[in-house]
């Protein structure tokens, strides 16, 4: 029962992902801003890293043995973690680029709305993943949960830039609230890494 909890939550966490994802991406072209479309670009990411720990999941819930998903799992960190430092300079490149030229991003009250969601749902998320992670003794669950917290993070320092744009029209503040997401994206991207080697790490989004 536990563990079709664990395969439920996260079958919540993907549908999510992927509004997130959909909705940021939209909505930062539209208003050209640089952080949004990064967030919503880390959740694509975080989306590959769930569906294969709800595969994880859902073979444990079968009876079946685990041994061919660790192999894939060792794979998606891989894939995972050299994505997330691809993204990490590109936010990089792209903030020096607006930064330069001045390139601003549009008010967006939408922005404001789904940061706030974000920042809300996603602690909810994290201590559902962590305590249905300790009652299947799921490291993997349970440092979902913690990468949910930092998806948490994430979406407040978008909210901060998106609120800062709209009321003070700094046109500089999307592209210092991109940067500030390095720091997420490239400990997450260095995590995932650091677990497809085989070391152990304080979030590993796809460890077990």
């Amino acid at each position: 029962m536990s563990v079709r909890k664990g395969v439920n939550i996260e079958i919540v966490s993907i549908i999510w992902m992927v509004i997130e994802a959909a909705v940021a991406i939209g909505s930062g072209i539209i208003a050209h801003s640089l952080s949004l479309v990064a967030f919503g670009a880390d959740s694509i990411i975080e989306l590959i890293a769930g569906g294969v720990l709800l595969w994880r999941l859902t073979i444990e819930a079968q009876g079946a043995s685990l041994a061919r998903v660790k192999r894939a799992e060792k794979t998606s960190s891989w894939v995972v973690g050299i994505a997330l430092l691809v993204l990490a300079a590109y936010i990089v490149v792209a903030s020096i680029d607006k930064l330069v030229t001045h390139q601003g991003a549009e008010s967006t009250y939408m922005g404001i709305g789904l940061a706030i969601a974000w920042g809300v749902i996603m602690p909810y998320l994290s201590r559902a993943k962590k305590r249905i992670g300790s009652e299947i003794a799921s490291k993997a669950l349970r440092a979902d949960g913690s990468c949910s917290i930092v998806c948490a993070y994430m979406a407040w320092t978008v909210f901060a830039g998106v609120v800062l744009m709209a009321l003070l029209g700094w046109w500089w503040i999307d592209s210092i609230a991109a940067l500030a997401l390095v720091y997420f994206v490239v400990k997450e991207g260095w995590e995932a890494v650091q677990e497809a080697r085989g070391k152990e790490d304080a979030c590993g989004c796809c460890h077990d």
